[in-house]
């Protein structure tokens, strides 16, 4: 054969190996693109009480923020939360004033340190600790890390704005661990355990340990571990789940501030006092320092289940207190999770008491003094109340409030002038793997969501539409698939009804549709009642299969820690056949 036929031949090869590659790829990649993304509040209690001029909204942290802990450098106050198996690990918050936060981003954003690909979705990391160490200027969240063998680990940094440093692993056992430096300098680590072998005396019996520090090789001091609290403020009364620990020092004297109660109905905060951060700790008379567990369930705006709370001084030197509880809805479910409260602290006596935390908690304060503007949603501060968030996906940075579950965002994701693309995975989400799904956290117990969708499934294991979830065997799938050669928008509920029990699917509903140009897609709640609607003129919705229940999208009837995810989900490996 001739030089030029060879090549000419070469050619050929290239070329058929190039459009047989760029087939494969199209048909693997059918990826949606979605774009006029729309979040709307609505829920009654902030129509019925407008905000005056010197007053905010608490939750601070609407939807899925639970297990609050804050520290202060100067003027600037930090906050962490739990994320479970969200990614990134551990959401970071900055405020000038305590009224006004600016999301951070998230902690633990390195999926090679930080890889919560197997694991539930109430694991992966939660009840961090956030201190400043003020002898060396260094900030430092500790937390409990349930994947990749990490177990208790802190993390440090000089900045919380420029990122974190690597974790480090701490070598104890437990949950819920914060760190204390005192005048000294000296360090100290408290934390949740498991009574010592063989004396556990009912379920739910629990203990509080001190670790000292070495501060210069981060690392527990072998052998310094002791128990000082055991059971909780009165143990013969057998109280359950001491846990969620702070250690504080005014006046020289310790306090030990700790969850008690479990994180429901029972949930309480107490205080303990000593003259030394080993013990003995002696309980306050006055105990419990906040809870709402005293109260009828049919109150009027209920906030429920609060506690695991964490001190700061805030403006004018005036104790301030962050904590997790839950507003339910209308059928006592939590669909907005555990969120972030806070609330002044009065210090003035022995004991700090949160103020009117042991009466039926408000959704209003005054604002600090010295606090003169309440910015929240504007200017980039993180909003609260019945507030609109839209997003057209065309900046090439999202907003933080977009997230993935057990691995990051950025794996299946892309932004363009025309909108976001998502990649999907042959992943189905009610596989404990990372699914191609971004989430943003349901905020309101009523609301709105709507998105437009570019799509065109190429087969029925193609699915590209939105998702209601409260975890891996409690969700709602809505969206775009193929029966035969037609287009459907289909409705799946899926739910487990016992922990070893595989998920049920059932098709709730399903409309054959004619795909020409882009359809709406909207999850519409309020309070119990969802309904998932299209429309192809971008004017008139139609329901598929509702209004059903919000009941699977709660703890109470799911079960884990986390609040309902909101996503825009994309896969390969779809199982919603339309009926």
């Amino acid at each position: 054969m001739k030089k030029p036929q060879v090549q000419q031949l070469l050619l050929m090869v290239v070329l058929f190996s190039f459009m047989v590659a760029n087939s494969q790829n199209k048909s693997k990649n059918n990826a949606p693109l979605f774009s006029n993304f729309t979040y709307q509040g609505d829920d009654q209690v902030y129509k019925d009480n407008p905000l005056k001029s010197d007053e905010f909204y608490t939750p601070i942290l609407q939807g899925c923020y639970p297990d609050p802990a804050i520290t202060r450098k100067g003027d600037d106050y930090y906050m962490v939360c739990s994320s479970f198996a969200m990614f990134p690990g551990v959401p970071v918050f900055h405020s000038k004033d305590l009224v006004n936060w600016t999301d951070l981003g998230g902690v633990l954003n390195d999926v090679t340190q930080f890889n919560p690909h197997d694991t539930g979705i109430s694991a992966g990391v939660y009840a961090p600790g956030i201190t400043y160490n003020p002898h060396n200027d260094t900030f430092y969240m500790i937390v409990t890390a349930f994947s990749g063998g990490l177990n208790n680990i802190i993390v440090k940094t000089k900045d919380p704005k420029k990122g974190w440093g690597n974790p480090i692993k701490l070598g104890f056992g437990g949950i819920d661990p914060s760190i204390f430096f005192d005048d000294n300098g000296k360090g100290y680590i408290v934390h949740n355990d498991a009574p010592d072998n063989g004396k556990e005396r009912y379920n739910g019996h629990r203990v509080i340990k001190v670790w000292e520090y070495d501060v210069e090789n981060d690392k527990v001091i072998p052998g310094t571990d002791k128990i000082i609290v055991d059971g909780g403020v009165d143990p013969a009364k057998n109280p359950i789940w001491i846990e969620a620990p702070h250690l504080y020092k005014k006046d020289g004297k310790y306090f030990l501030m700790c969850a008690e109660g479990g994180t429901g109905g029972n949930h309480t905060e107490v205080i303990f006092k000593s003259d030394n951060p080993k013990g003995p700790f002696i309980p306050a008379p006055g105990n419990p320092i906040l809870t709402q567990k005293y109260f009828g369930r049919d109150r009027k705006n209920r906030v429920d289940w609060a506690g695991h709370a964490d001190l700061v001084k805030g403006p004018e030197d005036k104790y301030y207190g962050v904590f997790l509880a839950v507003r339910p809805n209308e059928k006592n479910r939590v669909n907005t999770g555990r969120e972030t409260f806070i609330l002044p602290v009065d210090w003035s006596g022995e004991f700090p008491v949160f103020e009117n935390g042991l009466v039926p908690l408000e959704p209003k304060l005054k604002m600090p003094k010295g606090v003169s503007e309440n910015k929240t949603g504007k200017e980039g501060f993180f909003p609260n109340g019945n507030f609109t968030f839209k997003d057209d996906f065309t900046t090439t940075k999202l907003d933080y409030r977009w997230i993935g579950l057990r691995g990051p965002r950025e794996k299946f994701i892309t932004t363009s002038k025309k909108g976001l693309t998502i990649n999907p995975f042959d992943i189905n989400i009610k596989e404990v793997k990372p699914t191609s799904t971004l989430f943003y956290r349901q905020q309101h117990n009523s609301f709105s969501l709507t998105t437009t969708i570019d799509y065109k499934p190429k087969s029925d294991k193609d699915l590209a539409g939105v998702v209601a979830l409260q975890n891996e065997g409690s969700n709602y799938v809505f969206g775009i698939t193929m029966k035969d050669k037609d287009y459907y928008i289909v409705l799946q509920k899926n739910q487990k009804t016992r922990r070893d029990a595989a998920v049920n699917s059932t098709i709730v509903g399903s409309t054959k549709i004619d795909i020409k140009k882009s359809i709406q897609l909207q999850i519409k709640a309020k309070g119990d009642e969802y309904n998932f609607s299209y429309s192809l003129d971008g004017v008139n919705f139609v329901t598929v299969g509702g209004p059903v229940s919000g009941d699977i999208l709660s703890t109470d009837v799911a079960g884990g820690f986390t609040g309902c995810l909101l996503g825009l989900y994309a896969t390969s490996n779809n199982d919603a056949s339309p009926e």
